[in-house]
């Protein structure tokens, strides 16, 4: 019978210290849920990627992972999560699309960056059309 106690001790142990790591991540506000929830957001995280890129023309994901945005000059960007962080990327002659009714899957030519689906609604189409004519920064293709 004793071993049965020793065994329900380790358990409420284990327990209040699995409750306390939560209590700290969520006090941390780690683990969150990262969105982009608003064009405004968007706007500010592409700013933050490139200085300067000031869009004039915003798409975002229904779900909140990404965003695609055009600037005054017809250049083009992704913003995708990327574990707890948001990263952008400036499309090129190098990116390639696909899109499936209302999704539209962007890659970069990038290995690091992969893919991104976007769930973007009837607006999937007119950017996947955008996108044929993005500008050509003269990279060669490996």
């Amino acid at each position: 019978m004793e071993g049965v106690w020793i065994d329900l001790a380790k358990f409420g142990v284990s327990l209040v210290a699995i409750l306390g790591l939560a209590g700290l991540a969520r006090w941390m506000d780690l683990g969150g849920d990262l969105r982009i929830r608003s064009v405004e957001q968007a706007r500010f995280l592409a700013n933050a990627a490139f200085e300067g890129f000031e869009p004039v023309d915003i798409a975002l994901d229904r779900a909140g992972i990404g965003a695609l945005l055009r600037d005054a000059g017809g250049r083009q960007m992704v913003l995708r999560r990327h574990g707890a962080a948001w990263v952008a990327r400036l499309l090129d002659e190098r990116t390639e699309a696909q899109l499936d009714r209302d999704f539209l899957t962007i890659g970069t030519g990038e290995s690091t960056f992969g893919t991104v689906t976007l769930h973007l609604g009837e607006a999937a189409g007119v950017w996947a059309a955008g996108l044929r004519r993005l500008p050509q920064t003269g990279a060669k293709h490996a």
